[in-house]
């Protein structure tokens, strides 16, 4: 898939910006500040839902402006064109396809984008919240039920939890029906992010060998957030006390993780920083790899800042890789990276919210 006409307005310093998207590297670039990055951020928006900023939320409207809004037109592999709009006003979102109004979750059903940023460092290293939400991203765009299962896996997380913190002692009969249905939901929950890693690691073994060959081979460690071999409805029944007394549920998918073993860094403390940000790399292409694979095209790839990001080596080793695939790519920079050619990009100039195509 790729994005064609990409319309944004009054989002950070953009006040009102147009561009019309090659099929393969698009280069923005500009000096820092200019708004080249907010250019990524919308395209995130549209796939997930939420900026890869953390705490963006209240600084997505550019200053003094009431609202936001982004649209563009989605080209998909088999030429279906289809037009997607994500507005903001105050604290309401909206989401728009083909002029209709739907859910958050059938727009970003449309926009599968991988994005490559200076915090996605934090996949590696930072909380296992991180690390849920790159996986449940990646389930979700290959099972066609894991949305709605998943709100009810939250809703029931949330009835639960609020009768842990009621005042007084709640009965039996009020807690089962809620953990019978976050045991049901659960577990087909970590049933298909199971299945999911299964697909992955190959991707991930291939991506490690291309980035970091010197760690040797990798393993995926996964943990389901609950004891292994454990009927989640009898744990959460057996630990309904304890979690009385903290206020919330300790056991079920929502406390899931995962982590990558090399043979030469088995554990995370062992990366250094540059490290983590090429395992994060080799994380979030190997997702795109296997979004390729099932969904019959490649999801849209940002690459915030590359050349301040990856040294001269990896920054070749990737647009290399990423040049041999049909995937459209939006790399940002102050100049146009060393190993792309100019004659292989469409390159943009951002100043001051505003763009103008080079070449």
């Amino acid at each position: 898939m790729r994005l064609e006409r990409f319309q944004l307005r009054g989002l950070r310093c953009i006040r009102e910006m147009s561009l019309d998207l090659a099929p393969g590297f698009n280069v923005l670039t500009g000096a820092n500040g200019a708004g080249k990055t907010s250019v990524l951020e919308a395209a995130f928006l549209l796939s997930h839902g939420r900026s890869f900023r953390s705490g963006a939320r209240d600084a997505l409207l550019q200053r003094g402006a009431s609202d936001l809004s982004i649209f563009s037109t989605v080209r998909h592999e088999d030429d279906r064109l289809v037009r997607l709009g994500l507005g903001r006003e105050g604290a309401r979102w909206e989401a728009r396809v083909e002029g209709q109004d739907v859910l958050i979750g059938q727009l970003v059903r449309e926009c599968a984008v991988v994005c490559f940023e200076p915090g996605s460092h934090a996949l590696i290293a930072g909380a296992a919240d991180e690390r849920r939400r790159f996986l449940d991203w990646g389930v979700f765009h290959v099972e066609q039920d894991f949305l709605p299962i998943w709100r009810r896996y939250q809703r029931a997380l949330k009835q639960r939890n609020s009768l842990l913190r009621s005042d007084g002692f709640a009965d039996d009969e009020l807690f089962t029906p809620w953990e019978l249905e976050l045991a049901r939901c659960g577990t087909l929950i970590d049933q298909w992010r199971r299945s999911y890693f299964d697909a992955l690691l190959p991707h991930l073994r291939n991506q490690a060998q291309l980035l970091l060959p010197e760690l040797g081979g990798v393993e995926l460690r996964y943990r389901q957030g609950w004891a292994e071999g454990e009927d989640l409805a009898s744990v959460l029944g057996a630990q309904r006390m304890r979690d009385q007394g903290r206020g919330h549920t300790t056991s079920g998918v929502h406390r899931a993780d995962w982590s990558l073993s090399f043979v030469q860094a088995p554990q995370r403390e062992h990366f250094s920083r540059g490290q983590e940000k090429l395992v994060a790399l080799i994380c979030l292409l190997a997702q795109a790899r296997l979004d390729a694979e099932v969904r019959g095209e490649w999801p849209i790839i940002c690459l915030d800042d590359l050349a301040s990001e990856l040294d001269l080596d990896h920054q070749r080793a990737v647009v290399d890789t990423l040049l041999a695939a049909p995937a459209q790519v939006l790399v940002t920079g102050t100049e146009i990276p060393r190993p792309l050619q100019p004659s292989q990009a469409k390159v943009f100039h951002v100043e001051q919210g505003s763009v103008s195509p080079l070449l």
